[in-house]
């Protein structure tokens, strides 16, 4: 995968990723202009191809070197993943108390999907590079969550969301292994044929990946919208999302950042522990939301697209200030001492004379 993700700053601690407003726009181009009819039948069976060729590409991308590297730095690997398929779906579910009071059944269940999502790739690596962390650490895990994540989070969503996800059925498992896992598996079989020409066309392909999204956005939100999903949000409970996610988020960076220290690891593995253990994958989420939810994906991935936008604003401001820390940490370190002839020997020249 492309793991450069573009962003400007805007206001200089404050970044706003351009896709995030692509996002924003496709909701509101399906907000104003819903696919109905026909149209709908047409633009859903595209978005499940692109879907299926999302995964492939993501199958036919994933390094099989980069995975065994991996497997060297199997402790920070686990603590990643525990705290991405473990303590957010804890999380998710002891704030099944807030309903109804705090946040809608709808909403909740989208929250609680939220919370089963793998980790991403792309800002963790860039805000462990920004952070002075273990930046090979932070790629291997994030690919590790994602490749987990095609199977965990089906299969938790099943156990913890189950029937009343509206839409969410018996046969989203059946659903997953069409549309998700078998073009991944048959990417990984085709790699060895295909992976000079994703290396070449990455940039190309890389508008493939976010265009399917979209897609997938669009016909999300264009449904919900022809259902009355704006009917059953209102800006109450939105706010109120808005505060439980940020809640969430603060909680797992303190539980990653300070969990990871109390299982022994130094400050460059803490904080690509706290990046990788902390997000949560829009790229990976929105297009098995439309699967498993179906009808109800538009409700279902607005607290995905609240929290991801919300993570990159605070993980950039966090970054940087990890990044200050090592530099007053490097600057408080004594210099060592000047080296000493032995005695009896001869002192070194001076610099600059001859021997």
């Amino acid at each position: 995968m492309n793991r450069r993700t573009p962003q400007i700053q805007f206001p200089s601690w404050l970044p706003v990723d351009p896709y995030v407003l692509l996002l924003v726009g496709t909701v509101v181009l399906a907000t104003l202009l819903p696919a109905t009819g026909a149209a709908a039948g047409a633009v859903g069976g595209v978005a499940t191809g692109a879907v299926a060729l999302l995964f492939f590409l993501y199958g036919a991308r994933l390094s099989t070197r980069e995975a065994l590297d991996g497997l060297r730095h199997w402790r920070l690997h686990l603590t990643v993943l525990a705290c991405t398929f473990a303590v957010f779906p804890l999380l998710g579910l002891a704030a099944r108390g807030l309903v109804p009071y705090v946040l809608t059944p709808e909403l909740y269940a989208g929250l609680l999907f939220l919370c089963l999502v793998p980790s991403t790739i792309q800002s963790s690596i860039a805000f462990t590079s920004v952070a002075r962390g273990n930046v090979p650490a932070a790629i291997c895990a994030g690919s590790f969550s994602s490749l987990v994540g095609i199977v965990a989070t089906p299969l938790l969503a099943a156990l913890l969301i189950g029937g009343t996800a509206g839409g969410f059925s018996g046969d989203s498992v059946l659903k997953i292994v069409s549309q998700l896992l078998v073009p991944f598996v048959a990417g990984r079989l085709s790699r060895r044929w295909v992976a000079g020409f994703l290396v070449r066309h990455r940039k190309l392909l890389g508008y493939v990946d976010r265009g399917s999204i979209l897609l997938v956005v669009y016909t999300a939100f264009g449904h919900g919208v022809t259902e009355g999903i704006w009917h059953r949000v209102r800006p109450g409970a939105l706010a109120a999302l808005v505060a439980v996610e940020a809640v969430l988020l603060a909680v797992m960076l303190t539980v990653s950042w300070y969990g990871a220290k109390r299982l022994g690891f130094g400050r460059a593995d803490r904080i690509a522990i706290q990046f990788a253990g902390s997000k949560k994958s829009l790229a990976a989420g929105l297009p098995m939301a439309s699967v498993l939810f179906g009808a109800g994906a538009g409700t279902a991935v607005l607290p995905l697209m609240l929290f991801h936008q919300m993570q990159l604003m605070v993980c950039a401001v966090l970054a940087k200030r990890r990044s200050r820390d090592a530099e007053a940490r490097a600057q408080d370190e004594p210099s060592p001492p000047p080296a000493t002839a032995p005695a009896g020997s001869r002192a070194a020249p001076p610099a600059g004379r001859g021997g």
